[in-house]
């Protein structure tokens, strides 16, 4: 595993789909646009630090959980 200065590696569709919540709960729990979370899903968004810990808290995980700079393990 490499570490990319640019790029931060995500669960949120992972934490998403365990939950059962759609793109647009998840924005309006947060109060951001449902396209944001797309962009912060795909990756080609890296949250600002408030809204990284936002989302930890509101899936009640550490952010660490959340959030990497290196990719998560593949689950199988």
């Amino acid at each position: 595993m490499t570490v990319s200065d640019d790029v931060v590696h995500n669960r949120i569709a992972v934490l998403r789909a365990d939950r059962r919540v759609s793109r647009r709960e998840l924005a309006e729990a947060l109060g951001v646009h449902y396209q944001t979370v797309g962009y912060l899903e795909r990756g080609e968004y890296a949250p600002s630090l408030h809204l990284a810990l936002r989302i930890a808290r509101y899936f009640d995980v550490p952010v660490e959980s959340v959030f990497s700079l290196e990719e998560f393990p593949r689950l199988t």
